[in-house]
Formats: structure tokens, C-alpha cells, sequence
């Protein structure tokens, strides 16, 4: 039986010392010292430092959803949920941007950007599911593909808020801007009317 603590305890401190030391400078000894576990014990979950990272895409992957689920009114609009769902994105890529910046350097480094599909999973179903909704009480339009287009959304959110807080200079007037340019691309491609 895997003991999820430890495994919690070698992923926070991944990411503590990760950002601390940057990836190359990163050792896995400097990770255990910092999650108070053995060496050995490290390896019985990852068999290097960088195969860590999906772990941590993992976690944040699942934040993204939570702030989602709890944001998302099903009693909303379509336009409304979809404001929501836009913001608890921004929201999460905010307050993480660090580890998001952290994540997509050290998927990079590997062979772990194969896995990034599979990370993404439950998140891509939740969407579609949410399109397939939107879709079938006609708030949306016939022709949309609920799976690939859950795909495309999450990917343009995630795009347009990492261009805010990743790329540029952190402005609430641009931030604004932005969530309000990305909501009307979102509704006219998804043939949303007001």
C-alpha cells in the first residue's frame, strides 16, 4: 500500500527546493533533506528528480478543477459559467505562477511531456461534460465537438492567463482586459447568445 504522506512530503519539498535552487541545480538529497525522509525512500516513488514533475503538474491539475467546480453555478447562464470558469483558471494560474513556470521547464527536460495528455484527463472530461450539457439544452451551438473542443478551451484559457501572469508584467487593468477579450473569442466560437 503506497503511504500518500510521504509522497506529499517529496512533492512539496520538490517543489520548495525546485524553486529555491532551479531544476539543474536541484539534487535529490537537497529534495529528502528538506522532506524529512530517507534517500531510499525517495526512489521507492520516483526514480529521478524529474520525474517528479508530473506528480506536481498532477497536483496543480487537480487545483485547477476544484477552483472550477466550486466557481461553476449550474443555475448561471452559459455566458456567466463560462466567466466562471475563466476566472477560477486565472485565479489558480495566479496564485501559482511560480510553480506553473516550474512545472512546464522541468516537463520539458524529460521524457515526462508524453505524460502530460494523461494529466490532464479528468479536467478535458470535465469540460467536455460541461459542453455536452450546454450542447443538449441548446445554450450552445449543434455543431460543437465536446471533446475536442474541451481540448481547445482549456488549453486557450490556461494560454491567455499564463500571457498575464508567466510572461508579462502583472497589470489588473491588462488582466481585465484580457478575461474580457478571451470571454466574447469564447462565446462567438461556441455560438453563445446573449
Amino acid at each position: 500500500m503506497v503511504d500518500i504522506s510521504k509522497k506529499e512530503k517529496i512533492i512539496n519539498a520538490a517543489v520548495q527546493v525546485f524553486q529555491e535552487k532551479g531544476i539543474e541545480k536541484t539534487k535529490v538529497s537537497d529534495i529528502v533533506k528538506l522532506a524529512g525522509i530517507a534517500q531510499g525512500t525517495f526512489y521507492l516513488y520516483f526514480p529521478s528528480k524529474l520525474s517528479v514533475m508530473p506528480a506536481i503538474a498532477e497536483v496543480m491539475v487537480k487545483k485547477f478543477m476544484v477552483e472550477v467546480k466550486n466557481e461553476v453555478d449550474e443555475s448561471d447562464s452559459i455566458s456567466t459559467q463560462l466567466s466562471q470558469i475563466v476566472n477560477a483558471i486565472f485565479r489558480v494560474t495566479k496564485n501559482y505562477r511560480e510553480v506553473l513556470a516550474l512545472i512546464y521547464a522541468g516537463l520539458s527536460t524529460d521524457d515526462n511531456l508524453k505524460n502530460w495528455e494523461m494529466i490532464y484527463d479528468a479536467f478535458y472530461s470535465w469540460m467536455s461534460e460541461f459542453l455536452t450539457t450546454a450542447k443538449s439544452n441548446g445554450k450552445i451551438r449543434s455543431s460543437v465537438h465536446p471533446e475536442r473542443t474541451s481540448k481547445l478551451m482549456i488549453a486557450f484559457i490556461e494560454a491567455a492567463a499564463e500571457q498575464i501572469y508567466l510572461y508579462d508584467a502583472v497589470n489588473e487593468e491588462e488582466e481585465r482586459m484580457q478575461k474580457s477579450e478571451l470571454i466574447m473569442f469564447l462565446e462567438h466560437a461556441l455560438g453563445i447568445q446573449n
